[in-house]
């Protein structure tokens, strides 16, 4: 009976992790900060800023390069921030939870 009170007593700690995580913003940037991409600890999208002079239209493949950098840099920040706070869940066992959306 203790172990499944323990159990419930991890998942709710588990559920305002998440919540947790959803309430903070991330950003990553590209370019010099040319394009800033900022996402939910989740790694939900929230926000990209596009500085005008990276709009080219002879050359959208930079503009595309730039932006996938800028959002896997902010993914890859929350994806650490997600793992920080498992970590204190956990007592820095490392167990292999996933925050959906992150992996």
């Amino acid at each position: 009976m203790k172990i499944l009170q323990q159990a419930q007593e991890m998942q709710g700690k588990f559920q305002k992790i998440q919540e947790d995580l959803q309430n903070i913003t991330v950003t990553g940037t590209a370019g010099g900060g040319m394009v800033t991409a900022e996402v939910s600890g989740t790694g939900q999208i929230r926000r990209m800023k596009i500085d005008p002079s990276v709009i080219n239209s002879a050359d959208p493949e930079m503009l595309e390069d730039l932006i996938v950098v800028a959002l896997a840099e902010a993914q890859k920040k929350a994806q650490e921030q997600a793992q920080a706070e498992m970590g204190k869940l956990t007592g820095g066992m490392n167990l292999p939870f996933k925050i959906p959306g992150l992996g």
